[in-house]
């Protein structure tokens, strides 16, 4: 399953700091940002993504994160 999130993520610098809390959260997933897309985007690649707790933690790192449908 894809999750997609709307994220206030900017720069490569910023996501280097979210990789090792994304990457323990998400041991058994895909995931890249797309900061071309006018949203920077996030996208999940998972069978056991909590949408909840992606939000939860770029909120904990002072980022907006919106899943999108």
């Amino acid at each position: 399953m894809i999750h997609v999130f709307k994220t206030s993520v900017r720069t490569k610098t910023q996501i280097k700091i979210l990789k090792p809390h994304l990457d323990h959260l998400l041991t058994e997933s895909h995931w890249n940002f797309d900061l071309e897309d006018c949203d920077n985007i996030l996208r999940i690649e998972s069978d056991q993504c909590s949408e909840h707790k992606v939000i939860e933690l770029l909120q904990r790192q002072n980022f907006d994160c919106v899943e999108l449908e």
